[in-house]
This record gives C-alpha cells, sequence and structure tokens, in this order.
C-alpha cells in the first residue's frame, strides 16, 4: 500500500501526528495527553497492513510514552513497568509493538508489546552497557517476530543485533566500524526474510551502509559521492523484501541525497526537486514498500521541511 504515517511540527515545535492515504487525503491526530510547547507532541514510528500505527508521545511534563492507533483512529497508550520512559519504534503484521524504554537510572532496554494481551516482554542484549546512556536499543520487528536494533556498550560504542522470536539473540559488527565511543555498527531494518540494513561508524566518525543476509554475510557500501569526513557518509534506512534499500547520504558540502540499492548491489541517487542545497539541506527517504515506493522528507532551501512520496 501506498499509505504514509509521519509526524509534522508546528510553529511552537510540538509534533502532531498524521496519516496521508494513498488518496492524498491526510487525517491529523495526537495522543492523549501529549503536551503543546517544544520538544512535546505526538510522533509516530510505524504503521502495518492494518493500518495500526505505532509510535510515542511526550507529555506536557516532558515524559515519554507509547501509544498504538487503531486503524479507527482509537488510540491506547502505554508504559513498560517501571520505565522513566517508552519509546514504541514498529510494528509487525499482527499489530505487535517493539522500541525501547529507559529506566530510572537512563539505561535503555528492549521491550516487545504483545497486540493481542498487551502483555511486555523485556530483554537486554549480552554486553550492553550499564550506566546512563548504554543499553539496549530496538528499530525493528518483522514478520516472523524478530527484531532487530543495537546495544551500546561500557564504552558507548554500539553494535548490532538480532533476536528471533524464540528469543535467541546474535551480535554483529560491521567490518570497518571504529570502535570508540558514539562509533560502532547499528542496525536500522529488517526484512521478512531476515536480510538487515543499516550503517556503521568508522574511526575518522563517516558512516557507510551495509546489508546482512539472514545467513550472517554482511557486506557494506557507500553511495556514489559520499563524503568522508565527520558527520558525513551513507546510512541504510530500509529494506523491503526483495532486497532494495533506500537511504541518504550527506556529500562533502554536507548535503543530503537519497538513494536506492538493488539486490545487485547497484545504487542509483537522487534528489527531490525543490530540495535545498545548504548544509544539512536536500533529500532524505526513510521507507520503502515491497513494490519499491519511497518515502522520506526534504528541506528546502529555507530549510523547512517537507514529505514526497516517489513511486515507480
Amino acid at each position: 500500500k501506498k499509505t504514509v504515517v509521519g509526524w509534522y511540527v508546528d510553529a511552537n515545535y510540538a509534533g502532531h501526528g498524521y496519516v496521508r492515504t494513498v488518496d492524498g487525503t491526510i487525517t491529523i491526530f495526537d495522543a492523549p495527553d501529549a503536551g503543546t510547547n517544544i520538544e512535546q507532541g505526538t510522533y509516530p514510528s510505524a504503521i502495518n497492513n492494518a493500518g495500526i500505527i505505532a509510535g510515542f508521545y511526550v507529555d506536557e511534563t516532558a515524559v515519554v510514552h507509547g501509544f498504538e492507533r487503531a486503524a479507527s483512529g482509537m488510540i491506547t497508550t502505554f508504559d513498560v513497568p517501571g520505565a522513566s520512559s517508552t519509546v514504541g519504534s514498529s510494528i509487525d503484521t499482527a499489530g505487535d509493538i517493539a522500541g525501547y524504554y529507559m529506566d530510572g537510572s537512563g539505561v535503555f532496554h528492549g521491550f516487545i508489546r504483545s497486540h493481542k494481551k498487551g502483555e511486555i516482554t523485556t530483554f537486554d542484549v549480552p554486553g550492553a552497557g550499564e550506566a546512563s546512556g548504554e543499553g539496549t536499543f530496538i528499530s525493528v520487528i518483522n514478520a516472523t517476530r524478530a527484531t532487530t536494533g543495537q546495544y551500546r556498550d561500557a564504552g558507548n560504542c554500539n553494535h548490532g543485533f538480532v533476536r528471533v522470536a524464540s528469543g535467541t539473540i546474535t551480535t554483529f559488527d560491521a567490518p570497518g566500524a571504529g570502535k570508540g565511543q558514539y562509533q560502532g555498527t547499528s542496525a536500522w531494518t529488517i526484512n521478512a526474510a531476515g536480510d538487515i540494513a543499516g550503517v556503521y561508524v568508522d574511526a575518522n566518525t563517516a558512516s557507510h551502509g551495509f546489508v546482512r543476509t539472514a545467513a550472517g554475510t554482511l557486506t557494506a557500501f557507500d553511495a556514489p559521492g559520499a563524503g568522508t569526513a565527520l558527520g558525513q557518509g551513507t546510512t541504510a534506512g530500509a529494506i523491503n523484501k526483495n532486497g532494495f534499500i533506500t537511504g541518504w547520504y550527506i556529500d562533502a558540502s554536507n548535503v543530503q541525497h537519497g538513494f536506492v540499492r538493488d539486490p545487485i548491489g547497484d545504487v542509483t541517487t537522487f534528489d527531490v526537486p525543490g530540495a535545498g542545497t545548504g548544509t544539512y539541506q536536500g533529500t532524505v527517504p526513510e521507507a520503502i514498500n515491497n513494490a519499491g515506493v519511497i518515502a522520506g522528507y526534504y528541506a528546502d532551501p529555507s530549510g523547512i521541511y517537507h514529505g514526497f512520496l516517489q513511486t515507480k
């Protein structure tokens, strides 16, 4: 389907959720108790084929809570027991929500919330740090209830992981990934076959894309024109069932551009018409469906953000 979910920021810098259907109709929504001031509000993260949305909202006291929005529009909010903040980051075909939460000591942990009963299972990746800002972060859950993401160790270095439905966890690092603070490997997306895509940060703090097959073979890649300095490089943001990957790269002038990589490894770059060419302006694809339709946002020459949909 070509339904898009996301959020926008109003003049008070508060977030609001929206759903855009295939005919272009946009429905705006807010979670109950969402704040209306700067950095508060409602932030959807994902939608499944049944139209159920997962995300999080920030209340007027700056506390973060998870939510589920049914296709009918009914919103259910939730918190992981003992959490000081709860972030719903992904939803599978059954409506189960995966994400991460922060405890009272500032340490992060992963969770999966059952759609049918609302039961919450928490877990930590072995090797995850136990100090403030460290821990386990889930990015995505797929149709087989496998989750992927990254864990941050005691040195604040990131490492990738995949956890299958049975609970078995496998960790991995991309060759060339740096070992310093906030360097390393971060898994951002997993398809139904178990193929994972994401980004690793090298010792120079430049980013590179990677794809890891379900069998464990990991291939690194860079978009043509990607910069190699601090904060520049390639990020793989989403992968579909056919192995097509979309994401963005930052060039040597710190401008953002979109790309799509096919299963053979060929990379095609693109820019949305009207995208700015200034520092940190440009095109940022964030999702690709199984038909190859890409959704994301772009920043214009004034630094204002707009959504886009690229059809095949």
